[in-house]
């Protein structure tokens, strides 16, 4: 199975890993795991004033800041991972990728604001769910 895990580095990304490190059925060599950063991207003002070189470092820097957590997890489960980082808004980031990458499954944690926060903050996971066909396991 092909699984798209998106990160943020946030607890909520604990959760979902310890999810998949709890059931067998998801945590195997016999899975080809993508992990996706979405990192934010600067204000085009500001990006209008750093040289390209800062601003591709800046970009870098945040998506390993999440990601080295998650390779040693993935390291302690003798799994092997690809770490993909991406510039936009999270839930649009991680619909085109789990779209064009032909994913069978998003894993991702959600932070369960319950309806009224949902209304109230917006979801990532609630927008992830719109703008995808693919099965979405939300873990909280």
């Amino acid at each position: 199975m092909k699984i798209l895990v998106p990160v943020d580095g946030s607890t909520y990304t604990k959760r979902a890993l310890a999810y998949l490190a709890a059931h067998d059925e998801w945590l195997g060599a016999q899975h080809r795991y993508t992990v996706l950063h979405a990192v934010p991207q600067v204000p085009p003002r500001a990006a209008a004033v750093l040289d390209k070189a800062t601003l591709k470092a800046y970009y870098e820097e945040e998506a390993e800041r999440v990601f080295k957590p998650i390779r040693a997890f993935f390291v302690r489960n003798n799994l092997d991972a690809e770490y993909v980082s991406k510039t936009g808004h999270a839930a649009e980031v991680i619909a085109a990728v789990g779209e064009k990458g032909d994913y069978d499954i998003v894993v991702m944690g959600s932070h369960g604001h319950g309806s009224l926060g949902n209304l109230v903050l917006g979801s990532v996971a609630n927008k992830v769910l719109a703008h995808t066909k693919l099965p979405v396991l939300l873990v909280r």
